[in-house]
Protein backbone atom coordinates (compact mmCIF):
# COMPACT_ATOMS: atom_id res chain seq x y z
CA UNK A 1 0.00 0.00 0.00
CA UNK A 2 1.45 3.30 -1.03
CA UNK A 3 -0.83 5.56 0.97
CA UNK A 4 0.22 6.93 4.33
CA UNK A 5 -1.06 4.76 7.16
CA UNK A 6 -3.04 6.60 9.80
CA UNK A 7 -2.75 5.18 13.28
CA UNK A 8 -5.75 5.62 15.52
CA UNK A 9 -6.07 8.39 18.11
CA UNK A 10 -7.79 8.47 21.53
CA UNK A 11 -10.75 10.22 19.87
CA UNK A 12 -10.98 7.44 17.24
CA UNK A 13 -11.01 4.76 19.94
CA UNK A 14 -13.35 6.47 22.42
CA UNK A 15 -16.62 5.02 21.01
CA UNK A 16 -15.21 1.48 21.05
CA UNK A 17 -13.80 1.95 24.56
CA UNK A 18 -17.12 3.19 25.93
CA UNK A 19 -19.05 0.37 24.28
CA UNK A 20 -16.64 -2.16 25.78
CA UNK A 21 -16.10 -0.75 29.26
CA UNK A 22 -19.03 1.55 29.90
CA UNK A 23 -19.82 5.20 29.09
CA UNK A 24 -17.66 6.74 31.85
CA UNK A 25 -14.43 5.24 30.47
CA UNK A 26 -12.43 7.42 28.11
CA UNK A 27 -8.94 6.75 26.71
CA UNK A 28 -6.75 9.75 27.57
CA UNK A 29 -3.90 8.29 25.51
CA UNK A 30 -3.32 5.31 23.22
CA UNK A 31 -0.09 3.52 22.35
CA UNK A 32 0.17 1.44 19.20
CA UNK A 33 2.14 -1.60 20.29
CA UNK A 34 4.99 -2.78 18.10
CA UNK A 35 5.12 -6.12 16.38
CA UNK A 36 1.69 -6.45 14.80
CA UNK A 37 1.81 -6.88 11.02
CA UNK A 38 -1.78 -8.03 10.46
CA UNK A 39 -3.82 -6.03 12.97
CA UNK A 40 -3.48 -2.86 14.98
CA UNK A 41 -2.83 -3.44 18.68
CA UNK A 42 -3.44 -0.38 20.83
CA UNK A 43 -2.99 -0.01 24.57
CA UNK A 44 -5.80 2.16 25.91
CA UNK A 45 -4.71 4.36 28.83
CA UNK A 46 -7.98 5.14 30.55
CA UNK A 47 -9.03 8.14 32.61
CA UNK A 48 -9.21 6.08 35.82
CA UNK A 49 -5.57 4.97 35.48
CA UNK A 50 -6.42 1.47 34.24
CA UNK A 51 -5.52 0.03 30.85
CA UNK A 52 -7.02 -2.27 28.25
CA UNK A 53 -5.97 -3.33 24.75
CA UNK A 54 -7.87 -2.81 21.50
CA UNK A 55 -7.39 -5.03 18.45
CA UNK A 56 -8.34 -3.50 15.12
CA UNK A 57 -8.52 -5.48 11.87
CA UNK A 58 -8.43 -3.03 8.99
CA UNK A 59 -6.43 -2.68 5.75
CA UNK A 60 -4.58 0.29 7.27
CA UNK A 61 -3.26 -1.95 10.05
CA UNK A 62 -2.30 -4.92 7.82
CA UNK A 63 1.13 -4.65 6.23
CA UNK A 64 0.81 -7.84 4.20
CA UNK A 65 -1.53 -6.52 1.52
CA UNK A 66 -2.66 -10.11 1.21
CA UNK A 67 -5.72 -11.49 -0.48
CA UNK A 68 -8.71 -11.92 1.83
CA UNK A 69 -8.07 -14.93 4.06
CA UNK A 70 -9.36 -18.23 2.75
CA UNK A 71 -10.55 -20.19 5.79
CA UNK A 72 -10.13 -23.50 3.93
CA UNK A 73 -6.36 -22.98 3.69
CA UNK A 74 -4.86 -23.84 7.11
CA UNK A 75 -2.01 -21.36 6.58
CA UNK A 76 -3.93 -18.57 4.89
CA UNK A 77 -3.52 -15.06 6.25
CA UNK A 78 -4.45 -15.50 9.94
CA UNK A 79 -6.40 -12.33 10.48
CA UNK A 80 -9.93 -11.35 11.40
CA UNK A 81 -12.34 -11.10 14.29
CA UNK A 82 -14.06 -14.42 13.52
CA UNK A 83 -10.75 -16.31 13.66
CA UNK A 84 -9.85 -14.48 16.86
CA UNK A 85 -13.09 -15.20 18.72
CA UNK A 86 -13.11 -18.86 17.66
CA UNK A 87 -9.51 -19.28 18.85
CA UNK A 88 -10.21 -17.38 22.08
CA UNK A 89 -13.22 -19.57 22.85
CA UNK A 90 -11.34 -22.79 22.08
CA UNK A 91 -8.32 -21.89 24.22
CA UNK A 92 -10.44 -20.62 27.09
CA UNK A 93 -12.59 -23.73 26.91
CA UNK A 94 -9.61 -25.99 27.58
CA UNK A 95 -8.11 -23.74 30.24
CA UNK A 96 -5.21 -22.25 28.27
CA UNK A 97 -4.72 -18.62 29.28
CA UNK A 98 -5.09 -15.83 26.74
CA UNK A 99 -6.07 -12.20 27.39
CA UNK A 100 -9.73 -12.11 28.43
CA UNK A 101 -12.08 -10.91 25.73
CA UNK A 102 -14.06 -7.95 27.05
CA UNK A 103 -15.89 -6.89 23.91
CA UNK A 104 -16.06 -7.84 20.23
CA UNK A 105 -17.70 -5.79 17.50
CA UNK A 106 -18.22 -6.98 13.93
CA UNK A 107 -20.87 -4.33 13.16
CA UNK A 108 -18.40 -1.47 12.50
CA UNK A 109 -20.62 0.68 14.71
CA UNK A 110 -17.69 2.21 16.63
CA UNK A 111 -14.87 2.01 14.07
CA UNK A 112 -14.91 1.34 10.32
CA UNK A 113 -13.36 -2.06 11.03
CA UNK A 114 -13.82 -5.23 13.05
CA UNK A 115 -12.51 -4.62 16.55
CA UNK A 116 -12.20 -6.17 19.98
CA UNK A 117 -11.16 -5.03 23.44
CA UNK A 118 -9.23 -7.42 25.67
CA UNK A 119 -7.61 -7.26 29.07
CA UNK A 120 -4.14 -5.76 29.21
CA UNK A 121 -1.80 -8.51 30.43
CA UNK A 122 0.80 -6.38 32.14
CA UNK A 123 3.71 -8.64 33.10
CA UNK A 124 5.68 -8.07 29.89
CA UNK A 125 6.58 -10.69 27.32
CA UNK A 126 8.28 -14.00 27.93
CA UNK A 127 10.89 -12.82 25.42
CA UNK A 128 11.80 -9.91 27.73
CA UNK A 129 11.82 -12.18 30.79
CA UNK A 130 14.20 -14.62 29.11
CA UNK A 131 16.64 -11.73 28.67
CA UNK A 132 16.24 -10.01 32.04
CA UNK A 133 14.64 -12.26 34.63
CA UNK A 134 15.74 -15.92 34.39
CA UNK A 135 13.83 -17.04 37.49
CA UNK A 136 10.49 -15.63 36.29
CA UNK A 137 11.20 -16.99 32.81
CA UNK A 138 11.96 -20.48 34.12
CA UNK A 139 8.63 -20.63 35.96
CA UNK A 140 6.76 -19.31 32.93
CA UNK A 141 8.45 -21.87 30.66
CA UNK A 142 7.29 -24.72 32.89
CA UNK A 143 3.72 -23.39 32.81
CA UNK A 144 3.99 -22.94 29.03
CA UNK A 145 5.06 -26.59 28.73
CA UNK A 146 1.91 -27.52 30.69
CA UNK A 147 -0.22 -25.42 28.32
CA UNK A 148 1.38 -27.12 25.31
CA UNK A 149 0.55 -30.51 26.80
CA UNK A 150 -3.10 -29.41 27.10
CA UNK A 151 -3.14 -28.28 23.45
CA UNK A 152 -1.47 -31.52 22.37
CA UNK A 153 -4.20 -33.52 24.12
CA UNK A 154 -7.02 -31.85 22.14
CA UNK A 155 -8.13 -33.74 19.08
CA UNK A 156 -9.73 -32.24 15.99
CA UNK A 157 -11.87 -34.23 13.56
CA UNK A 158 -9.84 -32.79 10.67
CA UNK A 159 -6.89 -30.49 10.09
CA UNK A 160 -7.41 -26.78 9.59
CA UNK A 161 -8.25 -23.51 11.28
CA UNK A 162 -10.28 -23.86 14.47
CA UNK A 163 -12.95 -21.44 13.20
CA UNK A 164 -13.49 -23.71 10.19
CA UNK A 165 -13.17 -27.18 11.73
CA UNK A 166 -15.20 -26.45 14.86
CA UNK A 167 -18.05 -25.39 12.56
CA UNK A 168 -17.90 -28.63 10.57
CA UNK A 169 -15.81 -27.33 7.67
CA UNK A 170 -12.92 -29.04 5.91
CA UNK A 171 -9.64 -27.68 4.57
CA UNK A 172 -8.19 -28.02 1.11
CA UNK A 173 -5.76 -30.87 0.66
CA UNK A 174 -5.37 -34.43 1.81
CA UNK A 175 -3.01 -34.15 4.78
CA UNK A 176 -0.91 -31.85 6.93
CA UNK A 177 2.32 -33.06 5.36
CA UNK A 178 1.00 -32.44 1.83
CA UNK A 179 -0.04 -28.90 2.77
CA UNK A 180 3.43 -28.25 4.22
CA UNK A 181 5.09 -29.66 1.10
CA UNK A 182 2.97 -27.48 -1.20
CA UNK A 183 3.70 -24.43 0.93
CA UNK A 184 7.41 -25.20 0.97
CA UNK A 185 7.51 -25.52 -2.82
CA UNK A 186 5.66 -22.21 -3.15
CA UNK A 187 8.13 -20.58 -0.74
CA UNK A 188 11.03 -21.76 -2.91
CA UNK A 189 9.48 -20.14 -5.98
CA UNK A 190 8.62 -16.89 -4.16
CA UNK A 191 12.07 -16.65 -2.56
CA UNK A 192 13.91 -17.49 -5.79
CA UNK A 193 12.42 -14.40 -7.44
CA UNK A 194 13.74 -12.21 -4.62
CA UNK A 195 17.03 -13.85 -3.61
CA UNK A 196 19.74 -15.06 -5.99
CA UNK A 197 21.10 -17.64 -3.53
CA UNK A 198 17.73 -19.40 -3.55
CA UNK A 199 17.41 -19.13 -7.33
CA UNK A 200 20.79 -20.88 -7.66
CA UNK A 201 19.54 -23.98 -5.80
CA UNK A 202 15.78 -23.84 -6.38
CA UNK A 203 15.69 -27.27 -8.06
CA UNK A 204 17.75 -28.88 -5.29
CA UNK A 205 15.55 -27.34 -2.57
CA UNK A 206 12.36 -28.52 -4.29
CA UNK A 207 13.80 -32.01 -4.75
CA UNK A 208 14.79 -32.18 -1.09
CA UNK A 209 11.29 -31.11 0.02
CA UNK A 210 9.75 -33.86 -2.10
CA UNK A 211 12.23 -36.45 -0.79
CA UNK A 212 11.52 -35.50 2.82
CA UNK A 213 7.76 -35.58 2.21
CA UNK A 214 7.97 -39.04 0.62
CA UNK A 215 9.45 -40.40 3.88
CA UNK A 216 6.49 -39.24 6.00
CA UNK A 217 4.08 -42.01 6.92
CA UNK A 218 0.33 -41.20 6.95
CA UNK A 219 -1.25 -40.22 10.25
CA UNK A 220 -4.78 -39.10 11.14
CA UNK A 221 -4.19 -37.41 14.50
CA UNK A 222 -4.57 -33.61 14.69
CA UNK A 223 -4.03 -31.55 17.83
CA UNK A 224 -4.36 -27.86 18.65
CA UNK A 225 -1.42 -25.80 17.40
CA UNK A 226 -0.81 -22.05 17.86
CA UNK A 227 1.43 -21.94 14.81
CA UNK A 228 3.64 -18.96 15.68
CA UNK A 229 4.40 -19.52 19.33
CA UNK A 230 7.56 -17.52 19.85
CA UNK A 231 8.44 -15.93 23.20
CA UNK A 232 7.13 -12.62 21.84
CA UNK A 233 3.66 -14.20 21.56
CA UNK A 234 3.57 -15.12 25.23
CA UNK A 235 2.70 -12.39 27.73
CA UNK A 236 3.09 -12.85 31.47
CA UNK A 237 0.40 -12.10 34.01
CA UNK A 238 1.44 -10.16 37.13
CA UNK A 239 1.89 -13.52 38.91
CA UNK A 240 4.15 -14.79 36.11
CA UNK A 241 1.78 -17.12 34.29
CA UNK A 242 1.90 -17.27 30.48
CA UNK A 243 -0.94 -15.93 28.32
CA UNK A 244 -0.88 -16.65 24.57
CA UNK A 245 -1.46 -13.81 22.09
CA UNK A 246 -1.70 -13.52 18.30
CA UNK A 247 -3.98 -16.53 18.40
CA UNK A 248 -5.87 -16.02 15.13
CA UNK A 249 -3.85 -18.75 13.42
CA UNK A 250 -4.93 -21.43 15.94
CA UNK A 251 -5.52 -24.65 14.05
CA UNK A 252 -5.74 -28.40 14.27
CA UNK A 253 -2.53 -29.73 12.80
CA UNK A 254 0.55 -31.82 13.55
CA UNK A 255 2.32 -31.08 16.81
CA UNK A 256 5.58 -31.28 14.84
CA UNK A 257 4.70 -28.00 13.08
CA UNK A 258 4.42 -26.26 16.46
CA UNK A 259 7.62 -27.79 17.77
CA UNK A 260 9.75 -26.87 14.75
CA UNK A 261 8.76 -23.24 15.37
CA UNK A 262 9.26 -23.52 19.15
CA UNK A 263 12.74 -24.96 18.65
CA UNK A 264 13.60 -22.17 16.20
CA UNK A 265 12.34 -19.34 18.41
CA UNK A 266 13.20 -20.59 21.90
CA UNK A 267 16.67 -21.88 21.02
CA UNK A 268 18.53 -22.93 24.18
CA UNK A 269 15.31 -22.71 26.21
CA UNK A 270 13.45 -25.19 24.00
CA UNK A 271 14.42 -28.25 26.06
CA UNK A 272 11.81 -27.38 28.71
CA UNK A 273 9.12 -27.43 26.02
CA UNK A 274 10.30 -30.55 24.18
CA UNK A 275 7.74 -33.34 23.81
CA UNK A 276 8.42 -37.06 23.37
CA UNK A 277 6.85 -39.02 20.51
CA UNK A 278 7.38 -36.44 17.78
CA UNK A 279 7.87 -37.99 14.33
CA UNK A 280 11.44 -37.32 13.11
CA UNK A 281 10.42 -37.57 9.44
CA UNK A 282 7.76 -34.88 9.88
CA UNK A 283 10.21 -32.73 11.83
CA UNK A 284 12.74 -32.87 8.98
CA UNK A 285 10.18 -31.86 6.34
CA UNK A 286 8.55 -29.20 8.49
CA UNK A 287 11.88 -27.69 9.55
CA UNK A 288 13.00 -27.10 5.96
CA UNK A 289 9.58 -25.82 4.87
CA UNK A 290 9.41 -23.43 7.82
CA UNK A 291 12.86 -22.00 7.15
CA UNK A 292 11.90 -21.44 3.51
CA UNK A 293 8.65 -19.74 4.51
CA UNK A 294 10.64 -17.47 6.83
CA UNK A 295 12.74 -16.44 3.84
CA UNK A 296 9.96 -15.81 1.33
CA UNK A 297 7.51 -14.23 3.79
CA UNK A 298 9.77 -11.49 5.17
CA UNK A 299 11.24 -10.72 1.74
CA UNK A 300 7.71 -10.28 0.39
CA UNK A 301 6.63 -8.14 3.35
CA UNK A 302 9.44 -5.61 2.93
CA UNK A 303 8.41 -4.95 -0.67
CA UNK A 304 5.62 -2.89 0.89
CA UNK A 305 5.83 -0.14 3.51
CA UNK A 306 6.56 -2.28 6.57
CA UNK A 307 8.24 0.12 9.03
CA UNK A 308 11.08 -2.16 10.19
CA UNK A 309 12.53 -3.78 7.06
CA UNK A 310 15.94 -4.48 8.62
CA UNK A 311 14.42 -6.84 11.20
CA UNK A 312 12.58 -8.73 8.47
CA UNK A 313 15.70 -8.87 6.32
CA UNK A 314 17.58 -10.32 9.29
CA UNK A 315 14.92 -13.01 9.78
CA UNK A 316 15.13 -13.92 6.10
CA UNK A 317 18.93 -14.05 6.18
CA UNK A 318 19.05 -16.26 9.28
CA UNK A 319 16.51 -18.72 7.86
CA UNK A 320 18.19 -18.76 4.47
CA UNK A 321 21.40 -19.82 6.20
CA UNK A 322 19.55 -22.62 7.99
CA UNK A 323 17.83 -23.84 4.80
CA UNK A 324 21.09 -23.89 2.84
CA UNK A 325 22.85 -25.77 5.63
CA UNK A 326 20.08 -28.40 5.61
CA UNK A 327 20.59 -28.72 1.86
CA UNK A 328 24.35 -29.17 2.32
CA UNK A 329 23.97 -31.86 4.97
CA UNK A 330 22.03 -34.14 2.61
CA UNK A 331 23.92 -33.44 -0.61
Amino acid sequence: MSHTRQHLTPADLTPLTRAALGPPRTPVAVTRLRGGTKKGVYRLHLDDGSTAVAYVWSPDEDYWDADPPDPRDPFSHGTGLDLFTAAHDRLTGVGVRTPRLLYADATHAHLPADAAVVEDVTGGSLEAALRRDPRTAATALRHLADALAVLDAQRGPAFGKVALVDNGGTSYGVSCERRVLDGGLRSVEEAAVREARVAAVRTELADLLRTLAAAVRPRARHCLVHGELGPDHVLLTPDGLPALIDIEGLLYFDAEWEHVFLELRFGPHYDVLRTPDLDPDRLRLYRLAMHLGLVSGPLTLIEGDFPDPETMRGIAEFNLGRALSLLRTVS
